[in-house]
């Protein structure tokens, strides 16, 4: 992991880390035409280079592409971050109605490129940092920034069931502050034996009329206030040595089948919903080598700003956020992170533009 950022003195971009370094030229410098294969020795420049199109990614790029940057957006496969699988957003500003997931991503997608963002449809699966400009690879593409935002977000981990899988956003969550207002009255099941499930548990019971907490071992991995807090609600009902075989229902949710690791046999409890709260995966597979992580493995940012580790990155949303994971706090750092780029490559510009005034006398 490269961490031998130099640093600098303050400057007027509020403890953002600066390091001046060579200016692009030539064929480094931006460009607007199609991606083309590294098979003809060519690549892709940009000055700043999204990785990541959920709400992060996407807020970034309107904010970069608003401030004339013209940023590439490397969007993923599977774009639009965990809202695609996500059905009704009552939570998210603006939509007093609610939307649907997918079509909040569409419609940031459709905005971020009306400014002129360009987005590609493929993963990023090698990077590198070392130097300006950064180079990243996608679908047999070289792209070469000035300045990179990671927002690759993460993803929730899932019991690996089939009928999980098929009840997904018909009952089955991995996030009860997104849809526990869904459960008024109803009940609901939270899988899971950590902080996070005692949490999501709790939380449900402002609105579910009884949560059961089923956990595959005899005692909680979680703080043992969060577990004494769980055990002594009185709409919280505890299942230990219980797994998920089956989620049961065919359009919606009806209950779930469980199996018993104490002893033989199942049983089924009748249900509403269920909230899977196993843990969460930061999507930092690409980036490991190069940033900075926490003890989860989230990646890291300096606390006032969303610069890395390393000078011309920066990080935003769900990568780097283990407790909010909530749309609109990603967009909010997808804003944070496309200010810090701009008026990062801002200075790196002047400095630049004063060198070669230099030169040339």
């Amino acid at each position: 992991m490269s961490d031998d950022a130099t640093p600098t003195p303050k400057s007027p971009l509020n403890g953002l880390k600066l390091t001046l370094l060579a200016p692009l030229s030539g064929d480094e410098a931006p460009v607007s035409a199609a991606p083309v294969t590294n098979g003809s020795g060519k690549h892709v420049a940009a000055r700043v280079v999204i990785v990541g199109s959920g709400p992060a990614g996407l807020t970034a790029a309107i904010y970069t592409a608003r401030a004339n940057l013209e940023p590439i957006v490397i969007g993923g496969v599977s774009g639009g971050g965990q809202l695609m699988i996500t059905s009704d957003v009552e939570n998210y500003p603006g939509f007093p109605d609610g939307i649907e997931g997918p079509e909040l991503m569409g419609l940031f997608r459709k905005q971020a490129e009306r400014f002129g963002a360009r987005i590609v449809d493929a993963d990023v699966n090698r990077v590198d940092l070392g130097s300006r400009p950064f180079r990243l690879w996608a679908a047999g593409v070289e792209y070469r920034a000035g300045a990179v935002i990671v927002a690759t977000g993460a993803e929730a981990l899932w019991l690996g069931l089939e009928s999980e899988t098929r009840l997904r956003g018909r009952g089955v969550s991995a996030c009860a502050t997104c849809d526990g207002f869904f459960f008024r009255d109803k009940q609901v099941a939270v899988a899971g034996g950590g902080d996070s499930a005692l949490e999501e548990a709790l939380f449900l019971t402002r609105f579910a009329s009884k949560v059961h907490l089923i956990h595959r071992r005899d005692a909680f991995r979680g703080s043992k206030i969060m577990q004494a807090r769980a055990a002594a609600h009185p709409r919280i009902e505890l299942h230990l040595n219980r797994t998920i075989q089956e989620v049961l229902g065919t359009e919606h949710v009806e209950g779930v089948r469980l199996g018993k690791t104490d002893e033989p046999g199942e049983e089924t409890l009748r249900l509403d919903g269920l909230f899977v709260a196993i843990g969460h995966r930061p999507n930092v597979a690409a980036f490991r080598e190069w940033l900075e992580t926490d003890e989860r493995g989230y990646l890291r940012t300096d606390g006032a700003t969303t610069a890395s580790n390393i000078d011309g990155v920066f990080v935003a949303g769900d990568v780097d956020d283990h407790r909010y994971r909530q749309a609109v706090t990603a967009a909010g750092e997808g804003c944070r992170a496309a200010i810090d780029a701009e008026r990062w490559l801002e200075v790196q510009e002047a400095h630049q533009a004063e060198a070669g005034a230099v030169t040339a006398r």
